[in-house]
């Protein structure tokens, strides 16, 4: 980048300082945040969650959780009347379909308006996270390059060995969705999704599925243990897969894979998880080593100024990575995502 990264690191933290609302007085109580865990939630903890309760006085408590668990638990929580969350991890589809148990977030605030991203900060919600879905692949099985495209994973004979797919988040959508690119179904006629046809595409590659991984350290292990030679793993698990010299991923035609934060209505910290929002898009100095760490871009705009160029290509954001990427249809998915978990729980277990 032609600058030292030390020196813009100091210069850039020292602007963000001046410019960062100040927390006008140290709070008190705690407020129940839900992400992941394993890595994601260390780097949470390491870089913003102890931060915020030194900074701002308010303990999080920290509930590592998976998203099918976390909105059934939320669910429960509304007709019971007892929430058990405040700050919840959301996908663009969970902001829709959740929408009525989610509380209106102020994209206004000077934290907002001066530190997240562009188009950062939602109704309901704002972004934490930005990867993709991609197909990632042993060096060790291809040495002479592996699966470029979907078509590529789907090609058993051109790219033998087993498989790894994911049976946990958003998988009732993803999967079919790669189904039908691999189907050679352009991007602009993709939704509404022909579930026949994509169902009679995952029928074939079902046989050659070694394992269905659970969470993110679950499907690094099984493509380091050997179990599988290719998967499709979100890019935080991919690009240190990639550095270790190991594996290979792609970015063409991965499936955009934004994870937000949201706050539950009703909870039992309310005006804390909204402060602990407006805390985590400020302090582009934390959101880099973060940023690394996850394999993830994170919503802060001083960040991308810091990324050195030898890491752009692990970036999603980068704009040769991100104009690869494939978007969906949120609204579509939402409005048919129960019928199509039902589908693919019955799918996956006959």
């Amino acid at each position: 980048m032609g600058v030292n990264r030390r020196a813009l690191l100091a210069a850039t933290a020292g602007a963000a300082a001046l410019a960062r609302p100040a927390l006008a007085q140290r709070g008190s109580g705690e407020v129940v945040v839900c992400a992941t865990g394993g890595l994601m939630e260390r780097s949470l903890q390491e870089h913003f969650y102890r931060r915020f309760e030194r900074e701002a006085g308010i303990r999080v408590r920290s509930i590592p959780i998976e998203l099918p668990d976390q909105w059934a638990r939320a669910r429960a929580g509304q007709r019971s009347g007892n929430i058990p969350f405040d700050v919840v991890t959301a996908t663009p589809p969970d902001l829709i379909q959740h929408a009525d148990i989610l509380a209106p977030v102020d994209c206004t605030t000077p934290a907002m308006t001066q530190h997240a991203l562009p188009g950062g900060c939602f109704p309901t919600g704002i972004i934490r996270t930005a990867g993709g879905m991609a197909i990632t692949w042993s060096k060790k099985a291809f040495p002479n390059g592996g699966p470029a495209s979907w078509a590529d994973f789907f090609d058993v004979a051109k790219f033998p060995g087993p498989r790894s797919l994911p049976d946990t988040g958003d998988r009732e959508w993803w999967l079919p969705l790669a189904a039908l690119i691999a189907e050679g179904v352009p991007r602009d006629k993709l939704f509404p999704m022909d579930l026949d046809r994509a169902y009679r595409k995952l029928d074939a590659i079902k046989p050659h599925v070694a394992a269905w991984w659970k969470s993110g350290d679950n499907s690094m292990h099984i493509l380091r243990g050997g179990d599988a030679v290719m998967s499709v793993l979100y890019s935080s698990r991919a690009v240190p897969l990639a550095k270790s010299g190991e594996f290979d991923f792609t970015w063409n035609g991965a499936i955009r894979d934004v994870g937000n934060w949201a706050v539950l209505k009703g909870g039992p910290n309310t005006a804390n998880a909204m402060r602990f929002l407006d805390f985590f898009v400020q302090n582009p100095q934390e959101h880099l080593p973060f940023s690394e760490k996850v394999s993830f871009d994170s919503n802060n705009r001083e960040t991308a100024a810091l990324v050195p160029e030898a890491e752009r290509r692990y970036r999603a954001s980068w704009p040769e990575n991100w104009d690869r990427l494939v978007i969906a249809d949120y609204d579509w998915i939402a409005a048919n995502r129960n019928a199509m978990r039902e589908r693919w729980v019955s799918w996956l277990t006959r």
